[in-house]
């Protein structure tokens, strides 16, 4: 069963809350978190992606760019821009995207639930990428970033998180300038606490890692280099879960740098072998269902339905993704790996169809294939069958914010 935890967490004065929120470290290059931070100086940008601040010819990982982390966050303590809770309390994270609500719990989960697998996982992860979140939590002494876990929805504890929502006003609530809104409850009562602790250490037998594998990674492995040293905070890690039926997968496309010596003409007569292929023509085409999919090529758009036995059905197999993957990345265009293949590129589906027209149409790429979004039973499948899927598989939106709460581990 799950362990979580409330905790005292690290947070900007309720009037500065929308200057401090920024987005994950992960989704922005150092130059366009540079772009984002300019002018604002109570950026969690500047703890997160602290390059920033430093020279352009220092390398990202360099130790100088973790101490500067270190240094900004204690300036930002020092300034009172963040302050730490005088108690353990749980959060109430809601985000509200183009009219649709999500609301998720925010806790600290057990390091031991994640390596004895109570926390699912459902990725790989790249040795050098949790490399640089250890260094960055090990120099600073934060989790600054958020893992994003899923459940299956529970009524009880709907209802517990609804009613605290609807009797109590909100410690933050703000729209950012992408036009998400974020509001924050503090969960404050140990009672409530107690019940909302006991729900899921007696209710719920596994959370789901949705988005942020390398980050709880980061804190396992964080904990067992501190070996002795490690106090209780490092046995936690900063967390949000989100009840299944409250969230949402985006599509996560793919574009292909050529057509691995074929004509356009000759892809398609091969893609016909598995798929029937349907010129749709100038209008962008969103699959509709599993199993079909987008192409734009030539400035032209086609639908591809994955004809019967051109895959097979059990968990990993059945995903679109697997099914491009080996009767057209693989088979066709001889993109073996397309974790470490530079002839392939990811688009999350927050960018559009319009994204892949215009990576083929200047010439970038030879081809675009747009995808039916993973549900998440399927990603719940994977996980419980000890799977993995292929990379870049999910894309969730909206994002958490970062800096809004952090969670130290020296204490």
């Amino acid at each position: 069963m799950a362990i979580i935890k409330p905790f005292k967490a690290l947070r900007p004065q309720p009037q500065l809350a929308k200057q401090v929120a920024s987005r994950p470290y992960d989704v922005l290059s150092s130059a366009e978190a540079k772009m984002e931070a300019q002018g604002n100086h109570s950026s969690f940008l500047h703890i997160t992606k602290s390059e920033i601040d430093l020279p352009d010819t220092v390398d990202v990982h360099d130790a100088s760019v973790y101490e500067q982390a270190r240094e900004n966050l204690a300036a930002f303590m020092q300034r009172n821009i963040l302050f730490r809770e005088s108690k353990e309390c749980y959060y109430i994270y809601q985000l509200i995207m183009n009219g649709r609500s999500q609301t998720g719990l925010v806790c600290v989960s057990s390091v031991d639930d994640y390596e004895n697998d109570i926390i699912k996982k459902h990725e790989f992860t790249r040795p050098e990428k949790e490399q640089d979140r250890i260094n960055h939590i090990k120099t600073s002494g934060a989790q600054t970033g958020n893992v994003f876990l899923a459940y299956r929805n529970h009524p009880e504890v709907d209802k517990l998180i609804s009613n605290w929502k609807e009797t109590k006003s909100p410690v933050y609530d703000f729209t950012a300038d992408d036009g998400i809104q974020h509001t924050i409850w503090i969960v404050n009562n140990d009672e409530t606490s107690s019940q909302i602790s006991a729900l899921f250490k007696n209710e719920i037998p596994f959370t789901y890692i949705a988005d942020g594998h390398h980050r709880a990674a980061s804190a396992a492995k964080v904990r067992k280099a501190l070996g002795e040293a490690a106090t209780e905070g490092a046995d936690y890690f900063l967390t949000t879960l989100f009840p299944s039926n409250q969230l949402y997968i985006m599509d996560y496309n793919r574009a292909v740098k050529d057509l691995n010596g074929l004509t356009p003409k000759a892809f398609i007569k091969e893609l016909g072998k598995q798929f029937k292929v349907e010129l749709i023509g100038s209008g962008a085409y969103r699959p509709e269902n599993l199993h079909t999919f987008g192409l734009y090529m030539d400035k032209n758009w086609y639908k591809l339905t994955a004809k019967e036995g051109s895959f097979t059905t059990d968990p990993i197999g059945v995903l679109d993704v697997t099914i491009l993957q080996n009767n057209v990345l693989d088979k066709l265009l001889a993109i073996k790996d397309p974790r470490t293949d530079v002839r392939i590129d990811f688009i999350g589906g927050i960018r559009g169809l319009g994204e892949l027209e215009k990576r083929v149409d200047s010439g970038d790429m030879a081809a675009a294939f747009s995808l039916y979004p993973v549900t998440i039973e399927q990603l719940f499948d994977i996980a419980d069958s000890g799977n993995v899927m292929p990379p870049k598989s999910t894309w969730f939106e909206p994002k958490l914010r970062d800096g809004l709460l952090t969670h130290l581990i020296y204490e």
